[in-house]
Formats: structure tokens, sequence, C-alpha cells
């Protein structure tokens, strides 16, 4: 089957998890384009996830208020299967306010993710992954940002027992990790450092034979995008884990649009390009397609652009070098059209207007071609009120927030009960015997399923989440 994104054009639902890319200077359509692609993908049911940065994205919700602009674009398209309609939407939101709350523990965000977050050095990150280390060996649970500042004070405290067993460690690095800990809570990370944790199988439902759009309300959250880029990409390394393998599937378990995805690659290092790299291609396996919406096709690495085959390309305005060089790169990467001088083209497209090539079903890419995207079946703008938090089927689940038994509580405990023998290696080999509580246990009987092992062991390779 294939879904029509412009006349007579569009993605073969079998090739949709061969990921994509959406292009285009501002004011060119991208927007359009992404809630059009959505649409599409819902009406085959296939669940989407998408972050709304602007509040026009949740006006998916509303059916398509008629105008003399759709029709002109209905008549010129010739399009006679067009017909107004909402689409079941779900509200998310990091900090609880615009939708149903998001959540994860600082042991699924992994040391590695968790640096990038915290903008922190080679030493400092060194330091991180022994506190996941010893949280590991001593059964220290680290679930909020408490549990963490709690066990690097620990460690301070032990710093001469610790770099015996673990490598160098100074005071110096771990004041300099508290202190950013402090601005990341600042910023309304505690918020997502809690329980209970997301389940991400929550993304994948349908409604009424159509595919749940999962909208996260990221208005507030792009304001800090490194706290934004991070938890997209938190996202899909989870997805990658949870997920079984399914090799090529009829059509993807879930689409995931990435949307001002040239944040990501900010100052992005070789090494932790090549591991965006990695659960970009390995993640297709799991039926995820992965889309990245951006203004330049050269915002993103090579090695990432080479994996997206069905691509919508709408204008770009070439006024600087960078600018001809980001034209030339666009044109280049097509099938050519010997009917189309694409370079030229790429300039010249109107509002509304792409240059579009999608992969056939034999994974080929497709020759490019000039086309009008089809207009939305849903509203175009704001909805017109919002979205009422109940509305989510998950939001009694996770509106209120726990704190259970994790580290900050076990070393508050050891200090209360054994305060004279601070500075002894006692208490180090004591934590190690210590009775795992209930989360742990639980957590224990998860991972004995072989499947998500070999996930977890893949991302943490990776990543380096979801260390118990």
């Amino acid at each position: 089957m294939t879904l029509e994104i412009a006349k007579n054009i569009g993605i073969e639902e079998k090739m949709a998890n061969r990921h994509g890319l959406i292009a285009g200077a501002t004011g060119t359509g991208k927007t359009i384009t992404l809630k059009v692609m959505t649409e599409q993908f819902s009406k085959a049911g296939i669940p989407v996830f998408l972050s709304d940065i602007k509040g026009d994205l949740t006006s998916l919700a509303e059916p398509m208020e008629m105008n003399d602009k759709i029709q002109e674009r209905l008549t010129l398209l010739d399009l006679t299967d067009y017909q107004p309609q909402q689409f079941p939407v779900r509200m998310w939101d990091i900090f609880g306010k615009m939708g149903t709350p998001i959540r994860a523990t600082v042991t699924e965000m992994g040391p590695l993710l968790l640096s990038r977050l915290m903008g922190l050095n080679e030493t400092q990150t060194g330091i991180l992954n022994m506190a996941f280390r010893i949280s590991d060996d001593e059964g220290l649970a680290l679930l909020d940002l408490k549990d963490l500042q709690s066990l690097l004070n620990h460690m301070g405290d032990h710093a001469a027992e610790y770099t015996t067993k673990y490598g160098n460690l100074t005071k110096q690095s771990i004041g300099a990790i508290q202190r950013k800990l402090l601005e990341l809570d600042s910023q309304g990370a505690g918020h997502f450092f809690s329980e209970p944790a997301l389940k991400l199988e929550d993304f994948l439902q349908q409604e009424n034979g159509k595919g749940v759009i999962n909208i996260l309300h990221a208005v507030e959250l792009y304001r800090q995008p490194l706290l934004y880029t991070t938890f997209l990409l938190w996202l899909l390394t989870e997805l990658f884990e949870i997920l079984p393998e399914v090799g090529d599937a009829d059509k993807p378990k879930l689409v995931f649009f990435f949307d001002e995805a040239h944040l990501l690659f900010k100052d992005a290092n070789s090494a932790f390009i090549t591991q965006i790299e990695q659960v970009v291609r390995l993640i297709r396996s799991k039926g995820v397609g992965v889309y990245f919406v951006t203004q330049n096709p050269i915002d993103l690495p090579d090695e990432v652009l080479g994996q997206l085959g069905n691509r919508v390309q709408h204008a770009l305005r070439a006024f600087t070098p960078r600018d001809q060089k980001a034209v030339k790169s666009a044109a280049e990467t097509f099938r050519q059209n010997p009917e189309l001088d694409v370079e030229t083209v790429i300039g010249e497209l109107k509002t509304g207007e792409a240059l579009v090539s999608f992969l056939n079903s034999d994974g080929q890419p497709g020759i490019v071609e000039r086309a009008w995207i089809r207009p939305p079946e849903s509203k175009i703008g704001v909805l017109s009120k919002p979205i009422a938090l109940e509305s989510n089927p998950f939001y009694a689940t996770y509106k209120e927030q726990l704190d259970r038994e994790s580290a900050y509580e076990l070393l508050q405990q050891k200090l209360t009960e054994q305060p004279e023998i601070k500075e002894t290696k006692q208490p180090a080999k004591k934590a190690t015997k210590e009775k795992p509580s209930e989360l742990q246990k639980m957590a224990t009987s998860v991972l004995t399923s072989v499947g998500r092992q070999i996930g977890r062991e893949i991302v943490r390779n990776i990543f380096g989440g979801r260390r118990r």
C-alpha cells in the first residue's frame, strides 16, 4: 500500500521504516508536509511520535475548516479522496503542564547521554561512569537527581577507597558535576528524572483503526536545545531496547519525527555522531522509521544522511556560499531526473511545492519529481481549545510522581546507623551485601528476558543506558 503525500506519489508502507528527511527553508511548507505524512501514517494504522515546538501540530485533533485556498489546491491536484477529519492525538509533556508527564530514571538515561546533557568534560564523564558502576556494584538504585547527588557525595567522602578500586577520583571534579546537576535541576529536569518511568509501549497504540499520534508539547522544552535533543535521542535508544526484531515488516510499528534535527548534531564530536548513526541504522530492524526535519540537508552528517531513503525537499535559498553548498548537496543526493535541473529547481519551488523521492518496493530510490504536497485533512493552525489532560488514557498512570527507596534513602540510612566508621572500608563492603529493595527485585526479574538483555547490551555499548 502506498501512502500518498503528493498526487500519485507516496511512501510504500513496507519502506516507511527506511527513514526519511523533510528539508527546506523557513516558510516553505515543512510543517504542512509533516502533518500530511503523519495523517497518512495514522490512517494506515501506524502510530506516530512527534514534537510540537510551535504549538501548531495539536490541531491534528481537529478536522480541516474548508476555505478557498484548500479548494484551490484540491482542484489543482484533482484529488477525489480528500476528506476533512480529525485524528487520535495524545499529548505528552516532560513538565506535566500541557500533557501527560513523561519521566525516566537516571539509570535509564545512562552516563553518556547524561554527560552530554550536563556538558561534562572527559574527566567528569569518567567519574560519572564510575558513579553508575558503583551504583550497580553496591545496589544503590539511581532513580532521581537526589539519588545521584547523594551517591556523588558518598563517593567524595570515601574518595580514597573508591580510587583504589575504580580509579582516580577528586573532590574537585565531583563538585563540578554537582554544580551541573543543580543547574540541570533548575531547568526543570527534576520533573523528568523520577518515577513512574514511561513505558514506551504506551506509544504503540491504535484508536478506531488509526495509529495514535503522540505529540510531545515542546514549546517550553525547545528553549533548552540540549535537553530537547538529548531527550529525543534517549527515546530512540529506549525504543531500540524494548522492541523485538521484526526484520522486513509489512509496515512500521512506529514512525518517529525528529524536528529541528540540526540541534542534535551541533557541536557533536565524531564519536557521538558515530553513535547516533548506529542507533539510526539499528532501529530500522525494530520496525521504527525515523524522519529528520531540518532546514538544510547539510545540517546532518553524511553518515546519517545516507540512511534517509524517503525525501521531501522544499525550497532552499542560495544567498551565501554556505547556502549554495546546501543547494548543490541537496541536488546531488537525489536520483536524477533527466527532465529536471534539480539544482535550479530547488531555488524556484513555491510554498507547498517540493522535490520528492521515495523508495520503491525494491528499496531503490525513486527518480526525483517536482510536486505539490496534498493539503492536510486536519486543521491548519492552532487548536480551538486545549486537549484535556484526562483524554490521554495513560494520564492516571503517570500523573502522580513517586519517590521509592533508592540510593538517597539507603545512603541516608547508612549515615544514621554508622556515622562513626565513615572513614573505614567497612561501609563499602557492607553495601555490597545490602538486601535489595522491592524495586531492585522487580528490576532483576524484568532483566531475565533474553531478548531485552541482548538489546540492553547493545544500547549500553552505544550510549551506556539502562545500567542496573
